[in-house]
């Protein structure tokens, strides 16, 4: 995964900077992106506080750990099948 130049903080910023009514082009020009990354920005992160945002990445994480246990049983569930099945 590419990482960002931009934390999470900058990112809610900016967006609250457009929706406070600095135009889209210069708050892009500021940050040195294009408005086609500020528009994927606010759709991501669009209504969001930064602790949201943190909350978010923290659930995102435990989500990814949970899918790593449920493919490992799964993996085990389909090895001991396949040991059952073969002294049948």
């Amino acid at each position: 995964m590419k990482k960002t130049r931009f934390t999470e903080g900058q990112i809610v910023a900016a967006i609250k900077k457009q929706e406070s009514g600095i135009s889209t082009k210069e708050v892009c020009r500021e940050l040195g992106i294009s408005e086609a990354t500020f528009y994927n920005w606010k759709a991501k992160y669009g209504g969001m506080e930064v602790s949201d945002v943190k909350r978010m990445k923290e659930m995102e994480a435990e989500l990814s750990q949970y899918k790593k246990i449920v493919a490992e049983l799964t993996f085990e569930n389909r090895a001991m099948k396949g040991l059952i099945e073969k002294k049948l």
